[in-house]
């Protein structure tokens, strides 16, 4: 079921975010506004390749269809 990729690096953020995650669960104290924000910029990069992955498959599927 595997789509491309498209040469985007989405599997390599998505890594990236739970290992990320991973840390802060694994560790007692506060969680600083730095780490969220590491957090919340990979999230919005796996969000908009999503998004350009999402149109690159409809292209190619109108493509295909035609």
């Amino acid at each position: 079921m595997g789509l491309p990729d498209h040469g985007l690096p989405l599997v390599q953020l998505k890594e990236q975010r739970r290992d990320l995650v991973v840390a802060l669960q694994n560790r007692s104290g506060p969680v600083s506004s730095w780490e969220l924000m590491q957090i919340a910029a990979i999230q919005q990069a796996i969000s908009a390749f999503e998004d350009v992955i999402a149109d690159l498959d409809a292209e190619l599927e109108m493509e295909a269809a035609a």
